[in-house]
């Protein structure tokens, strides 16, 4: 059972071609199969009866002759008008037994017919290839061989109506297609636009197709909107915050920097440079890269320089491979960028080497960082991505840590790009794997 739903297709216009093709085939079979079976075998009976009638009468010709001479001779007299050819005495070819074919339905209906209508009947063969019905019958001068043509006793092949209905059935088909398909296009559209939406792509979309339809379609696009604006208001209003918290921190910096320098003042100025720190990170996360618009990047030199700026602020970066068909991706390079620089960073800070690649497929764009660093055990990869988690007192900021928002940032962005960021093992350098995944 777990096999069948894998058999049938998975797309919408698929099932709709099954749902529409299924019953007009099963109608047809079961409709061809009675009406051919109950009328050409009444047809055919109806003919039979009316050709035993001329063999009855035959028969009886040849039982009113006292010689076999005169026997056949009364035979023949009649068996040229009756379209019949008469052997007497049967010659060597005269069946000995029924024989039909396998699949002839219409031959075993006109043996069956004979022999309920003509009981001096040994035997009947149907096979013979130029349709020529041979019989045997029996009679007082010994066996009479009959043989006529097959068409007088059976109906023709409904080989036209087959093709008529055959080629009814696809031209219905067809154009019941057509009229589906323009029901279904709305649905596909529809998908196509929440599809492009889920990715960070805000494509023109307008309801069309069946009511439910619509109402589906005004219904997303009133969801859109209202995720847009709330989007577009928190960054507003975040946009404020951050000039509100950047005043008094620049104040109180400049303040510090004319003060006597003693230690207390150098450690009053790393706290509000930590600060500093602190709010743009979470002003970064927090504002995302919705003001953003999608563009096509040429993600190999986006990532290039992103390698190239973090080995000039010190350690080992490098861009170790590229696979797959180099092609412009649809993203938003400055979060894409801004994702890559943090991923970046925190191998920095845990690992002496680091290594970047990227892989490209026909539906996404795998960034790859790893490094040699102590890593992250996989039961703490979920913790390790959500805001503001710090795993260890290393990564303390107040001990030169982040303040946990690097691997969540990125996450962010991966999202917002139809992809996802996954934590993994790396094979090659013994640490961890951040893989940033863009969908395409």
């Amino acid at each position: 059972m777990a096999l069948f739903p894998r058999l049938l297709p998975r797309s919408l216009y698929g099932r709709a071609a099954l749902i529409l093709i299924v019953p007009i085939v099963a109608i047809q079979l079961v409709v061809s199969t009675a009406f051919i079976q109950r009328h050409y075998e009444g047809v055919t009976r109806q003919m039979t009866q009316g050709v035993a009638i001329d063999l009855e009468f035959l028969l009886e010709e040849v039982a009113k002759g006292t010689t076999p001479g005169e026997a056949r001779t009364r035979a023949i007299a009649i068996a040229g008008p009756l379209e019949l050819k008469v052997m007497l005495p049967a010659g060597p070819d005269a069946p000995v037994e029924d024989q039909r074919g396998a699949f002839d339905l219409s031959g075993g209906v006109i043996i069956d017919t004979l022999r309920a209508k003509l009981p001096d009947l040994m035997a009947a063969d149907v096979t013979d290839p130029e349709r020529m019905v041979n019989l045997r019958f029996e009679s007082r001068h010994g066996p009479v061989q009959v043989k006529l043509d097959r068409r007088r006793m059976a109906a023709t092949n409904p080989h036209q109506l087959l093709v008529l209905m055959i080629f009814t059935s696809v031209l219905m088909t067809v154009i019941s297609y057509a009229f589906l398909r323009n029901q279904l296009r709305p649905i596909t559209r529809l998908a196509e636009a929440a599809k492009d939406f889920g990715k960070g792509r805000a494509v023109t979309y307008r309801p069309r197709g069946a009511l439910e339809v619509r109402a589906a379609g005004r219904a997303f696009l009133d969801m859109r909107a209202r995720i847009e604006r709330q989007i577009e208001q928190r960054t507003l209003m975040l946009s404020g915050v951050s000039h509100d918290l950047r005043t008094p921190l620049t104040r109180l910096k400049l303040g510090l920097s004319l003060m006597p320098e003693d230690d207390d003042v150098k450690a009053l100025l790393a706290d509000v440079t930590q600060m500093e720190r602190m709010v743009d990170e979470f002003l970064s996360f927090a504002r995302g890269d919705a003001m953003e618009q999608m563009i096509a990047v040429d993600a190999v030199e986006l990532v290039s320089g992103v390698v190239a700026a973090a080995g000039r602020g010190g350690g080992v970066v490098t861009l170790a491979v590229v696979e797959g068909r180099v092609s412009p991706v649809m993203m938003r390079p400055q979060a894409v960028t801004r994702a890559v620089e943090n991923l970046i960073g925190n191998a920095q800070r845990f690992g002496r080497r680091v290594e970047v690649s990227l892989q490209f497929s026909d539906t996404a764009l795998r960034i790859a960082v790893e490094d040699d660093g102590p890593g992250i055990p996989p039961d703490q990869r979920d913790e390790a991505m959500r805001p503001f988690s710090r795993l260890d007192s290393a990564r303390d900021p107040n001990r030169g840590g982040g303040v946990g928002l690097g691997l969540s940032i990125a996450a962010d962005v991966a999202m917002s790009h139809g992809g996802m960021l996954r934590l993994l093992h790396s094979d090659r350098l013994g640490g961890l794997k951040a893989e940033l995944q863009i969908a395409r």
